[in-house]
C-alpha cells in the first residue's frame, strides 16, 4: 500500500502515528472511531439534556482571561436562545484573539450549570460563518496519542481512503451466504456515517458494517493459521514407533487406571507421533486432571524408538514436580531422566548437558534452561512444554530447534499442555492451527472443593478452622500475594503471615515458601510439606501449579480480590486432591471494586475450569488470558470472541474453502489484513 497520506504530514505528526501502530495508508484505512458526535444539527440551549453532548452556535460578546479561582479562559457567547459560557483551563494566547467579540463559533460539548449561567468546560469549537453548512456526516472520534488532534487524523484518515485500494477481495457467494455487506462501503460508513444511523448499532458494533469488518479480521487470522499449518504439516519429523514392552510395563504399573479421557487424547498424541511430519499439539485439562501422565507414556513412545525427550515447565516448582514423577515412573524401566535448571552448580549442569549431548540422558527435564547455546541433543524426537503460555514465542521456538538432526531436515514433535482451560471461541482462533486434545473428567476419588468467601474482619473464625484442620492430621496452604511489603497496595506479606502464624499456632510445625528461595531450600520446604513433617504452608502464588499433596485439604487465599480468576482457580486446585473433603478460604478486604466483586462471585460459583475460563476471557480479553502477545499470533483489534461467536464459526469455516477454492482471492486478503506480518510462527 502506498504511504503517500502520511508522507504529505509533519514529522511530528508521523512520529505520533507511528505511536498508534499506523505506519502505511492502510493501517489509517482500519483506523476506525471509537465514537462518534453529531455535528449535523444544532441544539438550542433550551434543549440541551444534563450529561448529553450537543453542538450550539454562538456569538462571542466578550473573552477574558480570569484568575480566580485559577487562571482560566472565560468566553462570554449568546446562542438565539440564551447566553453560554466557554470555559477553558488549557489554552493558548492566541485563542484569546481568535474569540474575538462578534465571531460566531460552533462549541461541542456537554451544557451544564455554572457560576455564570449555562456553560460549557473545555468545549471542542470551531469559527464559522453564518452560511457555514452542516456536516453531512457524524464526526468521527478516533482513537489517538499524545500531541495528534483529530483533524489531522481525520485529513489523513479522508486521504488513506481515497489513494487505497478498496476493491472486493472475498467471493460474492460467500458474502451473500454470510449476508455481509460491500467492503468498501462498510469502511466508508464506519468512517463517515449519516446522522439518521441507528446509533445503538454503531455503538455496540452490531451494524452490518461492523460485521463485515470482524468477520473479516477473523478470518484472515484464520487464513494465517491454517496457511501455517500446511507448512507445518509438509515439514518432517521422526515417525515413532507404535508403544512397546515399557509402555505397557508402565500402565501395569501404575496404582491408578487411566480415565476414559486420559486414554482417548493419549491415543490422539500417538497417532500423531505415528506420523512423519511433526505434531503440534494441545492438551489441556482442568487442574488435577491427570496431564503429566499422559506426557509420560508420549514420551516412553519416543524412547521406544530410540529418540530422546525434553520436557520444559516455567517454573523450577513445577519442573522439579515433572522431574519427580517421570523419575519414579521411568527410572524404574531403565529409562534414564535428566535435571537441567538454571540454578544448578555449574558441575551438575556440565555433567547433565553432557548425558544429553551424549544420549545416555533419554529425558531431558528441566526449566527454559533446557534451551541454552551450550545444551546439545542427541536425537531429539518430542518437546513437552508444560503451561506453555508463559513462554514467549522465541524460547519455544529455541526449543524446537534443538532437532533431531543438525541439517535442520527433521523437527521434533510439540506436546504443549495447559492447566488454564480454553474457552472454545479461544480455541477456535488462537489455537487455529493447533490439534487440541482435552482431558474433561477428573479422575476417580478426587472430591470437588468447597469454596467459602470470608472478609478479613472474621481472621479469627478462619485461624480456628486452620488449627483444627491440622490437629486432625490434616495439611493446610496460606497463600499470600507479595512476599515484601508494599505501601502502595498495603497488603500482607508472606513473610510476616509467616512470623504471626508461628506465634499464633506455636504447636503446630509452620513452613515458608516463595520464589526468591534458592532451588535447593525450596525443594527442602516442599519435601517437608509433601511428607508431613510440616502442618501448615505459607506460600506464595509460587505453587500456583505443579504442587501435588493429596493430605493437604485446606486453603486460605489472603487478599483474594487482589488475583485473578485464573490464579485462584489453579491455587484452589492445590486442594482436593485427596479423598478428604476440601475447603478453600478465600480472604477479602472491603471495601470491594466492582471487579474484585465480579470476580470472587465467579470463582465462588463455579468449579468448572472452562467456565471460570469463558468469564475471565470476557473481564480481560485474550491477550491478557494467554499471554498472546509474546506468542506470534495476530491480535484481533476488532472482534469479540464472546459476542462475535457465530463469527468465529464463520471464519473457521471459510477459510479452508477460501484456500481450496479461491486461492488467489485467500493471498488477496492476507495481504490486506496482515500486509507482511503475515508471517506469523506458532511454536
Amino acid at each position: 500500500m502506498s504511504g503517500g497520506s502520511l508522507e504529505s504530514l509533519p514529522a511530528a505528526a508521523r512520529g505520533h502515528l507511528e505511536k498508534l501502530g499506523l505506519r502505511n495508508a492502510f493501517d489509517l484505512v482500519l483506523h476506525l472511531p471509537l465514537r462518534y458526535e453529531d455535528e449535523t444539527r444544532i441544539t438550542a440551549l433550551s434543549e440541551a439534556r444534563a450529561g448529553e453532548t450537543v453542538q450550539v452556535e454562538a456569538v462571542v460578546e466578550s473573552s477574558e482571561i480570569a484568575f480566580r479561582p485559577r487562571r482560566m479562559l472565560l468566553c462570554r457567547t449568546r446562542s438565539v436562545d440564551q447566553p453560554l459560557v466557554l470555559r477553558f483551563f488549557h489554552f493558548y494566547p492566541s485563542q484569546l484573539k481568535q474569540l474575538a467579540p462578534g465571531v460566531r463559533v460552533r462549541a461541542v460539548g456537554e451544557v451544564r450549570p455554572g457560576f455564570f449561567g449555562a456553560e460549557m468546560i473545555h468545549p471542542r469549537y470551531r469559527v464559522v460563518r453564518a452560511d457555514t453548512p452542516l456536516p453531512q456526516s457524524l464526526t468521527p472520534i478516533y482513537p489517538t496519542t499524545a500531541g495528534l488532534q483529530q483533524h489531522v487524523l481525520r485529513k489523513a484518515i479522508g486521504e488513506a481512503m481515497a489513494e487505497s485500494d478498496l476493491s472486493e477481495t472475498l467471493p460474492p457467494e460467500l458474502l451473500r451466504a454470510l449476508r455481509l455487506p460491500d467492503f468498501a462501503a462498510s469502511l466508508r460508513l464506519l468512517h463517515q456515517p449519516p446522522p439518521d444511523i441507528a446509533a445503538q448499532a454503531l455503538e455496540h458494533r452490531t451494524h452490518p458494517a461492523w460485521r463485515r469488518i470482524k468477520f473479516d479480521e477473523l478470518l484472515a487470522q484464520q487464513l494465517s493459521m491454517r496457511v501455517h499449518q500446511r507448512r507445518r504439516q509438509s515439514a518432517r519429523a521422526l515417525a515413532l514407533a507404535p508403544p512397546a514392552r515399557l509402555t505397557r510395563t508402565l500402565v501395569e504399573r501404575l496404582p491408578f487406571s487411566l480415565t476414559a479421557a486420559q486414554a482417548r487424547c493419549l491415543a490422539e498424541i500417538r497417532a500423531d507421533l505415528a506420523r512423519a511430519h511433526p505434531m503440534q499439539r494441545l492438551l489441556q485439562g482442568d487442574v488435577g486432571s491427570g496431564k503429566t501422565v499422559v506426557a509420560a507414556l508420549a514420551a516412553l513412545q519416543a524412547v521406544e524408538s530410540g529418540a530422546q525427550v525434553a520436557v520444559m515447565a516455567p517454573t523450577e516448582i513445577l519442573a522439579e514436580q515433572h522431574y519427580g514423577k517421570f523419575s519414579a515412573w521411568l527410572q524404574p524401566l531403565g529409562v534414564s531422566v535428566a535435571w537441567l535448571s538454571g540454578s544448578q552448580p555449574r558441575r551438575e549442569k556440565r555433567e547433565a548437558a553432557a548425558r544429553i549431548e551424549t544420549g545416555e540422558a533419554q529425558v531431558a527435564v528441566g526449566t527454559h534452561a533446557l534451551f541454552q547455546d551450550q545444551v546439545t541433543f542427541h536425537r531429539l524426537a518430542l518437546a513437552v512444554v508444560d503451561e506453555q503460555h508463559r513462554f514467549g514465542v522465541h524460547q519455544r521456538l529455541a526449543l524446537r530447534q534443538k532437532g533431531t538432526d543438525q541439517a535442520g531436515a527433521l523437527q521434533p514433535h510439540q506436546l504443549m499442555m495447559s492447566a488454564t482451560p480454553i474457552p472454545r471461541t479461544l480455541a477456535m482462533t488462537f489455537y487455529a492451527d493447533l490439534e487440541v486434545s482435552v482431558i474433561d473428567e477428573l479422575p476417580p476419588g478426587r472430591t470437588p472443593v468447597l469454596t467459602k468467601l470470608v472478609a478479613d474482619a472474621r481472621r479469627d473464625e478462619v485461624i480456628a478452622r486452620v488449627r483444627e484442620a491440622c490437629l486432625s492430621g490434616r495439611q493446610a496452604y496460606w497463600v499470600c500475594p507479595l512476599i515484601e511489603e508494599s505501601e502502595a497496595l498495603q497488603l500482607q506479606t508472606a513473610m510476616d503471615t509467616y512470623e504471626s502464624l508461628r506465634t499464633t499456632f506455636p504447636d503446630l510445625s509452620v513452613g515458608l515458601v516463595h520464589g526468591r528461595l534458592s532451588s535447593t531450600d525450596k525443594a527442602a520446604v516442599m519435601a517437608r510439606f509433601s511428607a508431613g513433617a510440616l502442618q501448615l504452608l505459607v506460600a506464595t502464588t509460587v505453587i500456583e501449579v505443579g504442587v501435588d499433596v493429596p493430605n493437604a485439604s485446606l486453603m486460605v487465599i489472603e487478599h483474594a480480590e487482589r488475583m485473578g480468576l485464573a490464579q485462584m482457580h489453579q491455587l484452589r486446585g492445590r486442594v482436593g486432591r485427596g479423598a478428604a473433603a476440601s475447603v478453600c478460604i478465600l480472604l477479602f478486604q472491603n471495601p470491594l471494586s466492582d471487579n474484585a466483586r465480579e470476580r470472587l462471585r465467579i470463582i465462588y460459583e463455579h468449579v468448572d475450569g472452562f467456565e471460570i475460563a469463558r468469564h475471565d476471557l470476557r473481564i480481560r480479553g485474550p491477550g491478557e488470558l494467554l499471554g498472546a502477545r509474546q506468542s506470534g499470533v495476530p491480535m484481533l483489534r476488532f472482534a469479540d470472541l464472546e459476542a462475535d461467536a457465530d463469527l468465529v464459526e464463520a471464519a473457521r469455516d471459510a477459510a479452508p474453502l477460501l484456500l481450496q477454492e479461491h486461492a488467489q482471492a485467500a493471498q488477496l486478503h492476507l495481504q490486506r489484513w496482515m500486509g507482511g506480518r503475515q508471517e506469523y510462527l506458532r511454536v
